[in-house]
């Protein structure tokens, strides 16, 4: 812990109000404090994040279905089917996300 001479004074402020939340969070949970409510945000954020997954996946499936079961056109000049939804971009997007959540939960 800093003593008052070596905390610059423009941060003076910020940490006596880290310290009062701090205080207030081991009032709240003695053992933990402000790490068990961290942690408790951080799981909701990652149940979260997977039912975002899913819910993505779900998306992609039935476009993917819907996709399978429409009509093609079978005039001739239309030889060939039309191409599927670009399900790559929904991967891609998974994983910004995915490295997004690594970068935050390696910062904590």
């Amino acid at each position: 812990m800093c003593t008052e001479e070596e905390l610059p004074e423009h941060h003076r402020g910020d940490a006596v109000s880290s310290m009062v939340y701090e205080a207030n969070a081991r009032i709240r949970d003695p053992v933990y404090g402000c790490v068990g409510a961290i942690s408790s945000l951080q799981q909701q954020i990652d149940v979260l994040q997977a039912q975002l997954a899913l819910s993505q996946a779900e998306v992609v499936h039935m476009r993917m279905r819907q996709y399978s079961t429409s009509p093609v056109n079978h005039s001739p000049e239309n030889h060939s089917p039309p191409s599927p939804p670009d399900s790559n971009h929904f991967w891609l997007h998974l994983a910004e996300v995915d490295e997004a959540t690594l970068s935050r939960s390696a910062a904590l």
